[in-house]
Order: C-alpha cells, then sequence, then structure tokens
C-alpha cells in the first residue's frame, strides 16, 4: 500500500479523536488542523476514510451521508450520538444530527465540567 499524503494522514488522525457520540463537520476539521477546507476534508474522506470512524466527520447542515445514512444511523444509535426527527417531507424519513448537541469543539471531555 502506498503512502497517504500527508494531510491525508493529519485529517484521518482528527477523526479518530472524536469521542463517539460526538461529530466535527468537514469545516470544523479543516479548522482544527488550521490548513486546507470543508472540500478538502471531504475528499480525503472520501477516498481514505473507510478505516477510521467516517461517520463522525459530517456535513454542516447535519443530514446523513447520502448513500450511507443506514450505516450511519446504525452507528449513530449504537454510540447515543443525538438526532433530530426527520419531518414528514424530508425523503425516506432519515433524521438528521442535532448538530448543537452532537458538535464536538475538539476538548477533552473534562474540559466540559
Amino acid at each position: 500500500m502506498s503512502e497517504l499524503p500527508e494531510y491525508a494522514e493529519r485529517v484521518l488522525e482528527v477523526a479518530e479523536l472524536i469521542p463517539p457520540g460526538r461529530v466535527m463537520t468537514y469545516g470544523d476539521v479543516a479548522e482544527w488542523l488550521e490548513e486546507g477546507g470543508p472540500r478538502q476534508v471531504g475528499r480525503v474522506m472520501a477516498l481514505y476514510g473507510g478505516g477510521v470512524p467516517w461517520w463522525r466527520v459530517v456535513r454542516s447542515d447535519g443530514a446523513l451521508l447520502p448513500g450511507h445514512e443506514l450505516r450511519a444511523l446504525e452507528r449513530y444509535r449504537e454510540e447515543g450520538t443525538p438526532l433530530r426527527q426527520a419531518s414528514r417531507a424530508a425523503q425516506g424519513h432519515v433524521p438528521k444530527l442535532d448538530m448543537r448537541q452532537a458538535r464536538w469543539d475538539g476538548a477533552a471531555p473534562e474540559d466540559h465540567t
């Protein structure tokens, strides 16, 4: 296997830091790294993210990753990630992430006391 690009390694390291039941947006990860942007992080996750908790790096609107909604939803339920009930108009009635509660700011858990 070829080596990962350095930026990809850094993105994947951040994904592994996100605690179960919490999420960071693509933009949050880029901001944490002080490099790149949401699209670059999304590209890394699409190409290399299969071996890390990919479901914890999400869109800022809380919508589940298209094509992977059911797999992600299963993980969110296992981890107790806060979800918002889907509206009846929502396609397939798939819930969204409750970003106000689920979003992780990168602080250690003990920092939230």
